[in-house]
């Protein structure tokens, strides 16, 4: 298993992390005293504001940006592209949509946007360094 490989496990649990956020401290709070509703986790999850907010809106970003993460990992390894630049490409990935995450709980907009565009080229990348390789 290569390391860009990985990153596509490390990508899907991105997710569940900002789940977590979303919900942390709220479990031993009954739902009538604003805890978490897990009969209703996103009715609860739709009236928070703050950084509680914007973690469940880091989370659905990041189930939205999975798939074409791992196509591109997929894709990568399957025309011959693996190799150090792909783990490198993807641990990146990893690390700006960590940086992603942590710039929206936080609040900080305008930087979470140059990220995630940053994310996406390096994401663009990986897809294409295959083709890339057997022009250079």
């Amino acid at each position: 298993m290569t390391i860009a490989i990985f990153t596509i496990l490390l990508a899907a649990l991105m997710p569940i992390v900002c789940a977590g956020i979303a919900k942390y401290g709220m479990f031993s709070k009954h739902p009538r005293d604003g805890g978490f509703d897990n009969r209703n986790p996103r009715d609860w999850l739709s009236k928070q504001e703050g950084y509680r907010k914007w973690a469940n809106a880091a989370q659905q970003n990041c189930w939205e940006a999975l798939p074409f993460f791992a196509s591109a990992v997929i894709v990568n390894h399957i025309l011959g592209g693996a190799g150090i630049t792909a783990n490198l490409l993807a641990l990146t990935f990893i690390a700006l949509r960590a940086l992603f995450v942590y710039l929206y709980v936080t609040g900080k907009q305008a930087t979470r946007s140059l990220i995630w565009l940053l994310a996406l080229i390096v994401n663009v990348a990986l897809f294409f360094l295959p083709v890339l390789f057997q022009y250079l």
